[in-house]
């Protein structure tokens, strides 16, 4: 079958690079790809969210399955889109409605879905003028420090984490009453402080059944040691050493399971991946954000340890049989190392050339995130360059292999973090 992917960074790399190695693709597109795509599919100079060219590129070409990357076009609404359409709507889209999306679109929405279903996450509340007392009491309830947010824009000013009680209703009073960050704290939100470890689980869910994926840890912070700006992501781990079966066993009972019911409980049409991002907090699980597709650069480390054919898993989840699949992992370590821009996260430069190794392990995948060809030659066309992800004994092993090949691939500002999984080394 004609598949399309939609997406151009390291994460469809790592989707196209797996989709086509499926014995059902007959050919692969991508829209708009990036030089690393070119060596599984065809490039399609079509945007995500350009809805009106996808449904005609989809017509004139016979593509038989949608698999979307980023978020934007599920927030957008992509997947109604499709359904709406009578020439559209029995091609499979791998995504959630535009309703589903909105657990990664509106935090709002999200907070609200898991008090709903009873799914740990850090207790919340909003106050405003008229709910003052309530918010005093509210705080009362909460376990020191306490995290104040202005629900507005106050230019990155209007987060608080106060050390106790009574200081904590001080500043609840200032910003609503006496309106410290203006506008913005009219309405206030009060939430607990979670202090623990993070880490990601992923599944993938027909609406019905789920599969859980292997799970990650992402470095976002630029610098080593967790220091500086954050960033996109600068790398990740997988498995993630303190992730036992004990927390996973907790993690699928108080938060997968109750996720996936609330979802058919509200009917809302979800077919597509959950990413999950949890706090351990002492061996609990605490949902900080949801996902409604796979993270990047997670998905760079968590596909390839997908030995199951991954277009056979994506065509159940569209006809509602996932149950039916078993998924076959690879048990070995991985992880994944970030080559960016110099500059990056903020001002950096693109169009620099990029030489790479002549031999590399097959141990070893360079994905392709933010590149362009240029004639014969790829260059630097994004802040996060590349993702070299490597397979090893131990997290140890993997990340020693992903930095050795990065020391042997060459472009003007290079820069990557050497210390990725540097606290379980």
């Amino acid at each position: 079958m004609n598949i399309l992917l939609l997406g151009s960074g390291g994460r469809e790399h790592a989707f196209a690079r797996q989709l086509s190695q499926s014995s059902l693709c007959t050919k692969l597109f991508i829209a708009p790809g990036n030089a690393g795509t070119l060596q599984h599919g065809e490039n399609i100079a079509i945007g995500v969210n350009d809805f009106s060219a996808i449904e005609q590129f989809v017509t004139v070409n016979n593509v038989e399955l949608v698999v979307v990357g980023p978020e934007d076009p599920l927030v957008n609404g992509i997947y109604d889109y499709f359904l709406s359409k009578e020439a559209l709507k029995n091609i499979p889209v791998i995504g959630p409605s535009k309703t589903g999306a909105q657990l990664e679109g509106s935090k709002a929405f999200a907070k609200q879905f898991m008090v709903r279903h009873n799914i740990p996450t850090a207790a919340y509340g909003e106050f405003t003028i008229e709910t003052l007392e309530d918010g005093f009491d509210f705080i009362d309830e909460q376990v020191p420090p306490i995290v104040l947010k202005a629900d507005g824009l106050a230019a990155g000013k209007g987060v608080l984490i106060v050390p106790d009680h009574g200081e904590a209703k001080e500043q609840l009073r200032e910003m609503i009453e006496q309106n410290k960050f203006g506008k913005a704290s009219a309405t206030v939100v009060i939430e607990q402080f979670l202090k623990g470890i993070e880490f990601s689980v992923f599944v993938l869910t027909d609406g019905v059944n789920y599969k859980i994926l292997p799970n990650a840890k992402d470095y976002k912070r630029i610098g080593e040691g967790d220091t500086g700006l954050n960033t996109g992501g600068m790398g990740c781990i997988s498995p993630v050493p303190f992730v036992n079966d004990e927390l996973m066993k907790k993690v699928e009972e108080q938060v997968i399971i109750p996720t996936i019911n609330g979802l058919k409980q509200e009917g809302i049409v979800y077919k597509g991946f959950i990413y999950f991002g949890l706090m351990n907090v002492n061996g609990e699980p605490y949902v900080i954000e949801y996902n409604c597709r796979m993270g990047d650069p997670e998905t760079e480390i968590v596909l390839p340890r997908i030995k199951t054919d991954l277009a056979e898993l994506l065509l159940a989840v569209a006809n509602g049989k996932l149950s039916e699949k078993q998924i076959e992992i690879d048990e070995r370590a991985m992880a994944t190392v970030i080559v960016a821009s110099g500059g990056y996260p903020e001002d950096y430069e693109k169009g620099k050339l990029i030489t790479f190794p002549t031999d590399v392990s097959s141990d070893t995948i360079i994905f392709h995130a933010g590149t362009k060809q240029q004639g014969e030659s790829i260059v630097t066309n994004g802040g996060r360059v590349l993702a070299v992800s490597s397979f090893g004994n131990n997290i140890h092993e993997a990340v020693a292999k992903s930095n050795a090949v990065i020391e042997q691939i060459q472009f003007e500002g290079k820069y990557f973090r050497k210390d990725i999984g540097y606290e379980f080394r």
